[in-house]
């Protein structure tokens, strides 16, 4: 690959989804939309067409210029909106006849396919608090117990553990889902003072709801709340607790499967003429279809009317229930929202998805819909469905091939390999190809997550605690809702999903790294203070092997972000494309820094690192 000068990148034509560039983000079906294009002033550019589809035929549509600056040139033209799912390109040309297309995921000289153009939807977009809050991971078990949870007997299925003993995490090792630490609901509520040090605003809790397992994604009815919880009562103080801070509270439901203890599978697996037989896949010789071979976990008939009216469908469904009082749930995140009414020629995910979203709306004025998907979801987020997905292929393997520590032992799960290193160019491009094929809304509106508990702790990815806040600086820097996975924020670790889980140490200061909690925590009130960095659009700058700068620019101010995974030397960019006359430090993970200045048209970045610095211009 061959090198480029500094700041190559800011004399590329550009356009996203951000107000600066589109000027509704859902507009109306059958009315245009403005969009804008920003060329250097050094291209030359002569024309621009907006190419669009209509009803699959392409057509084009010419720009103009409407302001020419000293260092660039503004384009503007109208986008029909005909569809409720548009796509869209720019052609730009120059007096010579050279043509380039101008796409989501950059700028290409050849005829490609449309899977990297632009995209707007007139569908409902999420609603605000989705989209601008910080959400905070709590898996029940493991986080906290209250005092009343000592006196729960242990069940007969789960293997009893001491709040200190190691989590048993080899999954040939049968105790693995069994292992039990006894958190309840009420153990989160007394600790919701140090959520809010996170500056999480939204509440998501793995299933509350019985099974017989330590992550209860076995679910033996969605009637309650598990008694070892807490019950129904605990729920409703845990709701009333988030919602008197102002926060919100999402619920976890699996819609792909039950545990095979659920009542409606115990029902249907004991009586063939069972009303609820046709909500699961029986085969002729009594066997059943389950979630990849897993037989506790029974995959549900969605293509079933009846089942749809129990799960989805409805106020009397499971989705609707929990959102009315006293649980007031404000939306779901969805368990395998990917394979959810998914099975061979079967496929009625997407009426299941605008049925999780019609039910949900019914109930609340404003709920979130996630779906779990870890790898590509742009078939699935076209904005009337799931609002957005976890973003583990478009967010968390990237930034952890970016800065995984060679060394580090941590595995993803789903690769038979370990997620390699890679240099900013390659995952720059892929975080590029990511949004483009998401579409910005849908991007904008989904998870940015450094793990889970499905997957490795990222202080285990990256092996220290300047590299593990770099991490958390793009989690909170780059378009998309940063979610913490309890724990992630005092540097807990942990080599895959199962080892992740370990509870949180509560009476062990001396497992805790205050300056990443410290650091979560202005990041989260960075993002909170300035549009820019949760609502502006995104512009690259710069990137080398070991540097990423870009700029998130908002009309009511724009930020410039600085990542570097290890120490390097100053970096000059030109100011005029960078639209700076200076820039005042607003945060820095490591150390200081200094403010920024405009010197005879060049701006110089500090040397440094590993660290992540922002500023506003």
């Amino acid at each position: 690959m061959t090198a480029q000068p500094p700041g190559h990148l800011l004399h590329e034509p550009h356009h996203d989804g951000s107000p600066t560039y589109l000027e509704h983000e859902s507009p109306s079906l059958g009315w245009p939309v403005k969009v804008r294009v920003r060329t250097w002033a050094g291209d030359p550019v002569e024309s621009v067409w907006v190419r669009t589809t209509y009803d699959a035929e392409p057509t084009f549509h010419a720009c103009g210029v409407v302001s020419h600056e000293e260092h660039a040139v503004w384009w503007e033209g109208e986008l029909p909106v005909h569809n409720p799912v548009t796509h869209y390109r720019f052609l730009l040309a120059d007096a010579d006849g050279n043509q380039r297309w101008l796409t989501a995921a950059g700028v290409v000289e050849h005829d490609g396919p449309d899977t990297f153009d632009f995209r707007v939807t007139v569908h409902e977009p999420a609603p605000d608090w989705g989209r601008d809050g910080v959400v905070y991971q709590v898996f029940p078990d493991r986080f906290a117990r209250s005092a009343a949870a000592d006196e729960r007997p242990v069940p007969d299925w789960a293997v009893p553990a001491e709040w200190h003993d190691e989590v048993v995490f080899e999954g040939s090792d049968p105790h693995t889902p069994l292992q039990y630490f006894g958190g309840d609901l009420d153990g989160v509520v007394e600790h919701l003072d140090h959520v809010a040090a996170t500056g999480a605003t939204i509440l998501y809790t793995t299933p509350v709801f019985p099974g017989e397992s330590n992550h209860r994604y076995n679910a033996s009815t969605f009637a309650g709340v598990d008694p070892l919880l807490g019950g129904d009562a605990a729920y409703a103080r845990l709701s009333s607790a988030v919602h008197e801070r102002g926060w919100r509270l999402l619920g976890d439901l699996t819609t792909n499967h039950t545990g095979d203890t659920h009542e409606w599978f115990v029902q249907a697996s004991a009586d063939p003429a069972s009303p609820t037989r046709s909500w699961y896949y029986f085969n002729h010789d009594g066997s059943y279809e389950c979630w990849l071979g897993h037989g506790t976990l029974p995959k549900l008939n969605l293509a079933d009317p009846s089942l749809r009216a129990a799960m989805v469908e409805g106020p009397d469904s499971v989705v609707a229930r929990w959102l009315r009082p006293p649980y007031d749930v404000d939306g779901w995140r969805i368990d395998v929202a990917n394979m959810t009414g998914r099975l061979g020629a079967i496929d009625v995910n997407n009426d299941v998805a605008q049925a999780v979203r019609r039910t949900a709306a019914a109930e609340r004025p404003d709920p979130l819909v996630i779906g779990e998907h870890n790898h590509d979801a742009s078939g699935d987020l076209d904005g009337d469905g799931w609002h957005g997905t976890m973003n583990y292929s478009g967010f968390s393997w990237p930034v952890w091939s970016w800065l995984r520590d060679p060394e580090s032992p941590a595995r993803s799960f789903g690769r038979p390999l370990p997620v390699p290193r890679r240099t900013g160019p390659l995952v720059h491009r892929t975080l590029r190809e990511w949004l483009a094929r998401y579409g910005w809304l849908a991007a904008s509106t989904s998870w940015n997550i450094l793990g889970s508990h499905d997957s490795a702790r990222i202080r285990t990815v990256t092996g220290s605690g300047e590299v593990h806040r770099v991490a958390a600086g793009l989690q909170f820097t780059l378009p998309g809702v940063p979610m913490i996975f309890a724990g992630d924020e005092i540097g807990l670790e942990g080599v895959l999903g199962e080892d992740s889980r370990r509870p949180m140490p509560w009476d062990r200061p001396e497992l805790w790294d205050r300056a990443t909690l410290a650091a979560y925590g202005a990041l989260a009130a960075a993002r909170r203070d300035h549009d820019a960095l949760r609502r502006g659009g995104l512009r690259w700058a710069h990137v080398d092997d070991d540097t990423m700068v870009f700029l998130r620019e908002h009309p009511s101010g724009s930020v410039l972000v600085c990542a570097r995974r290890s120490a390097g030397p100053a970096l000059d960019l030109p100011a005029g494309p960078l639209g700076l006359t200076d820039g005042s430090l607003l945060l820095a993970t490591e150390g200081d820094g200094p403010d920024l200045r405009d010197r005879r048209g060049v701006v110089r970045l500090p040397a440094g690192g590993p660290g992540l610095w922002i500023w506003r211009l």
